[in-house]
């Protein structure tokens, strides 16, 4: 095994949910595209899924709280984009004496539909912890050079760093493509913690940062979906699934592009 990395296979399991856009009213909150609908969850949705984490073993927690060494199970919910139906999210949170992770576009910061200042302040003065989701949002984050991922990390987490007034010490990757070279980016970036979206709930560690994996939860996904990650069944057909499809876009990157080029076009009603 490296020694940059490690499986952590006798520590804990963590189950952590990604969620994006909670909302009755897409137009109003986050990305304005067509990738952005299969993740944008209704609130009567947003509830149930709430209801039935509630019903697991596990009290949501903040990753800043847990010993990533010791044998233990948990469960994080984090959101990603920073889209304004954050701030229905963080509050549905709260009412539950729950925390949650708020990963920020910070590029995005004060547009009609995403965040702004004053609000990223209020979710870090709930208690939430606010991490990056680099600058720009890069869709395919894994084919950019080096130099790019760094600075991509490092404008983000300096910009939530002084809105804040605090380090900026988690990042989620944008558009949820990983490589070794994407995770050690992000090491060198002075992130303590970074999340993917392979569904995988067991942390690593990359050089000084621990790295874990998330499920993510889509409209389509049922509540009882839910409960069973909270539980920690069904992770790994999750990775299964997600290791096939992935194999798929390396061996078609052309045919990839182009559909993510697609699904990633602005809608015209979503310009400022």
């Amino acid at each position: 095994m490296s020694p940059a990395t490690s499986s952590g296979r006798s520590g804990p399991k963590v189950a952590t949910l990604a969620f994006h856009e909670v909302t009755d009213d897409p137009t109003a909150t986050g990305f304005q595209r067509p990738g952005a609908v299969p993740f944008t969850l209704s609130r009567a949705s947003f509830e149930r899924h709430l209801e039935q984490i509630a019903q697991g073993p596990s009290r949501p927690a903040l990753v800043t709280t847990l010993d990533l060494s010791a044998a233990g199970r948990h469960v994080l919910l984090t959101f990603d984009d920073g889209g304004k139906s954050a701030l229905y999210a963080a509050d549905a949170l709260s009412e539950r004496g729950w925390r949650g992770h708020f990963f920020i576009v910070t590029g995005l910061i004060g547009n009609r539909t995403f965040l702004g200042k004053d609000e990223i302040r209020r979710l870090h003065g709930a208690g939430h912890l606010i991490g990056s989701h680099s600058e720009t949002h890069p869709d395919i984050f894994r084919e950019l050079p080096v130099w790019r991922m760094r600075e991509e990390w490092r404008e983000s987490a300096n910009r939530l760093a002084d809105l804040l007034g605090v380090p900026c010490r988690s990042a989620s990757v944008p558009g949820g493509e990983i490589s070794r070279v994407v995770l050690e980016s992000a090491a060198a970036g002075g992130f303590d913690f970074l999340f993917t979206v392979e569904p995988e709930p067991r942390p690593r560690r990359v050089q000084d940062c621990w790295v874990l994996g998330r499920c993510l939860i889509k409209a389509r996904t049922p509540p009882a979906q839910v409960n069973a990650l909270v539980n920690f069944q069904g992770w790994q057909r999750a990775l299964a699934i997600r290791r096939l499809k992935m194999l798929a876009r390396r061996s078609c990157p052309l045919l990839y592009r182009n559909v993510v080029s697609r699904r990633t076009r602005e809608w015209k009603r979503g310009v400022d």
